[in-house]
């Protein structure tokens, strides 16, 4: 059964438990297989043998996003911008 009242637990990290992330210029094994292969992509580093997946740390601390470009007055048109 649910319960009705919403308290909020603040977070702790340390609650949460083991948390495997692939670490960037370390030796990092698989907690799969335990082999240190990896196939790394933007977000994610897959094991090489066994095909777990892994969350880069570095993906998630490189700073915001890009900033959107917003067009203020007349925007010129695609002919224009081909142009030049």
């Amino acid at each position: 059964m649910l319960s009705s009242s919403n308290a909020r637990v603040p977070f702790n990290p340390q609650a949460r438990g083991y948390h495997a992330v692939y670490h960037e210029g370390e030796v990092n094994h698989c907690p799969g297989c335990g082999r240190t292969h990896w196939l790394i992509g933007r977000l994610s580093a897959e094991c090489a043998f066994c095909s777990t997946a892994l969350p880069l740390r570095e993906a998630y601390n490189r700073g915001p996003s890009a900033t959107p470009v917003f067009w203020s007055g007349n925007r010129p048109s695609y002919a224009e911008l081909n142009a030049a």
